[in-house]
This record gives structure tokens, sequence and C-alpha cells, in this order.
């Protein structure tokens, strides 16, 4: 499989309490495997679908833009933009 482009984060906020970072993935980008060390809330700004690689497999998941969703830390995938339109998001963590 060709590689696929990285999705950009640009850290918001990051203090004692929070780090608010937005994703911006372009077609086909991924942010990589990794595990969520803290609780987030993940607030859509775009409308997409996400492609979540999970070590359970893969699923998907419908963004709606203003419509939040939270996971608890703990959580590992790779999450992939399988669209042909960019999709964006801000990720909340909570320390």
């Amino acid at each position: 499989m060709p590689d696929r482009p990285q999705a950009v984060p640009a850290v918001q906020i990051d203090n004692a309490r929070v780090i608010v970072t937005e994703w911006r993935f372009a077609p086909g980008a991924e942010t990589g495997w990794h595990r969520h060390a803290h609780d987030y809330v993940v607030v859509p700004t775009t409308g997409g679908e996400l492609l979540l690689e999970t070590p359970e497999g893969e699923r998907r998941a419908a963004l709606v833009p203003g419509q939040s969703y939270t996971r608890l830390a703990g959580v590992e995938h790779n999450v992939v933009n399988p669209t042909d339109h960019e999709v964006v998001f801000v990720e909340i963590e909570l320390r």
C-alpha cells in the first residue's frame, strides 16, 4: 500500500488542564497509529466520514458538524479520511 499523507494537527491550547488541537485531513490522510493518554472530546467542524483502523479491525464513523462525541483514555487507532474532501475536527484532551 502506498504511503498516505499525514493529517495536520494545530495545537491551539496546551496547559495544565487541556490540550486543544485542530486536526485537518486531506483526502486519504491519516494520523498514524497512536494511543490516547487522556479522555477526549471531538468536535467536528466539517461533515464526512472517518475510517478507524483499530486492533479489533476497521470501522467507519460519520462526522456531523457540531455534533460532539467523547472517548476514554486508552483508545488505540489510526484515523484515516477515506473521502474525496478535507475533513476537520477539534480534539479536546482532558488532563
